[in-house]
């Protein structure tokens, strides 16, 4: 009952309408709806002032004072660690690679430090297993207790690596590789991998069981490639300009990481499951100036894998990549497959993507195991050159690894595409299919030109795909048949 009869419907709605905003604009997330007044590019801009800087002491820690040797050989992981530890334990301040070759294994990163290298310096990372001690991290998509990235930082703020030097994961054919099965990369019947029933199957039926991440112990004799660079439940970071080669799996990872900086960073790393920047279950990521030429995609934002994604259910949103070029991959800017706590909030723009070896410039991927809600994706000013396959793919029945059907039927709705030119679009301009339940809803291309491809378009289950000034072939796309 409501005691103040001057209380009006108008007064209410008014409220209830204010605190939708409130709440909308919270310190953590900007809300993004789409429309064709272009508000949601505003928004944003307003997620990426929203972003922190870090901000480091100006003092310095040379790993060379701590005992590292430049040769190559020498390995200089104690050297690192010290170094580290007391860069963080006066405060924080910049760990400082000079100039030379460093071996080490696992660096685990503090608080309030700046890992950076000079130019010439690059970090050897040790292709011994052993190196790299077991902790709480995760295997597409899936939380496990295994093999310590080789760059890692859990629950720590205002943390960095910048300089031009290269992170050298060390990663071919004949060591971490091998471990994926794939013959392509030195693999043979006999010779042990992720593949074997007692790895891979064997850590997702754990989740799909709900097994506690801290029994999920793998490690030795299991085989799952460690990540290169893993941010985890880590807020206010930054990547900056150096180069990332050679690595085991995939290269850059934030997981349920907020607020993260990638800007100028080169990866260049031809092996299995080499994604180049993997956002997972992560708010507030902005990738900018980067350069892509990768084995697998070049850009994947992820929200987890199956059971193990609705149990942790947090979201990627509000990632953002801007001037990027996309050379070699799987694709240019992919959504999944491990996406199940769902992705919304994702703007691209201003990327170069060209290479024969570039199978797709956008991609969303999922399945009914996965599931998920994957929604609001903006994409604009793209220069596309060559791509194998299509421009744009929006797939619900992703299927890679046997049979991957459930009962958590996918969503996958509001995707804009706009100023789009493409020289060689491949075998399609938009390949989109659904579920009649749950189709593809909501596409539209604005100002699109596709000089060449095969056909305009492979379409199930899509409702609500507009072409607006949209050319392919030389020929304006009028409507869809």
């Amino acid at each position: 009952m409501i005691a103040n009869k001057n209380i009006t419907f108008k007064n209410i709605l008014f409220i209830v309408t204010i605190s939708a905003l409130f709440i909308s604009c919270s310190e953590k997330t900007v809300a993004v709806s789409l429309d064709n007044g272009g508000s949601s590019w505003k928004k944003m801009h307003l997620v990426i002032k929203s972003i922190p800087e870090t901000k480091f002491s100006d003092k310095i820690y040379n790993v060379n004072d701590f005992g590292a040797v430049a040769d190559g050989k020498t390995l200089n992981t104690i050297a690192f660690e010290k170094a580290i530890h007391k860069c963080a334990a006066d405060g924080g301040g910049q760990v400082l690679v000079p100039n030379g070759k460093y071996l080490t294994g696992a660096i685990h990163l503090e608080s309030n430090v700046n890992l950076h290298l000079e130019d010439n310096a690059e970090i050897l990372f040790s292709i011994n297993p052993k190196d790299y001690p077991i902790v709480h991290t995760s295997w597409e998509g899936t939380e496990v207790m295994n093999y310590s990235p080789l760059i890692y930082a859990k629950n720590k703020t205002n943390v960095a690596i910048t300089g031009k030097g290269i992170l050298n994961g060390q990663a071919d054919s004949t060591n971490w590789w091998i471990w994926s099965g794939g013959k392509n990369y030195g693999w043979k019947k006999g010779i042990p991998s992720q593949n074997d029933p007692t790895n891979r199957e064997v850590l997702v039926d754990m989740a799909e069981k709900g097994v506690p991440v801290a029994e999920r112990v793998f490690g030795d004799g299991r085989y799952l490639r460690p990540n290169f660079i893993e941010f985890f439940e880590c807020n206010t970071v930054l990547v900056k300009d150096v180069t990332v080669i050679n690595s085991p799996f995939w290269i850059l990872h934030p997981i349920k990481t907020n607020n993260m900086i990638i800007d100028g960073v080169t990866v260049n790393s031809h092996g299995p499951n080499n994604d180049g920047c993997d956002p997972e279950y992560s708010q507030n990521i902005l990738i900018k100036n980067c350069t892509f030429n990768t084995g697998d995609d070049c850009i994947a934002i992820k929200s987890g894998r199956d059971a193990d994604g609705r149990r942790v259910a947090i979201p990627s949103k509000n990632i953002i990549v801007q001037n990027c070029k996309m050379i070699d991959g799987h694709g240019g800017v992919v959504i999944g497959s491990e996406i199940s706590a769902g992705v919304n909030n994702v703007f691209v723009e201003n990327c170069v993507m060209d290479s024969p070896n570039l199978d797709r410039a956008i991609r969303i991927k999922t399945n009914s195991k996965r599931g998920g809600i994957i929604e609001d994706i903006f994409v604009r000013n793209l220069e596309v050159g060559t791509v194998k396959e299509c421009v744009l793919k929006l797939n619900m029945f992703y299927n890679v690894y046997g049979s991957q059907t459930g009962n958590f039927i996918p969503t996958i709705r509001n995707v804009s595409l706009e100023n789009i030119t493409v020289k060689n679009g491949g075998k399609y301009s938009v390949w989109a299919e659904g579920y009649a339940q749950s189709p593809v809803e909501n596409i539209t291309l604005k100002n699109v030109k596709i000089q060449k491809v095969d056909s305009l378009y492979l379409l199930k289950n899509v409702k609500n795909i507009k072409f607006i000034d949209t050319y392919v072939n030389n020929k304006k796309v009028e409507s869809v048949k």
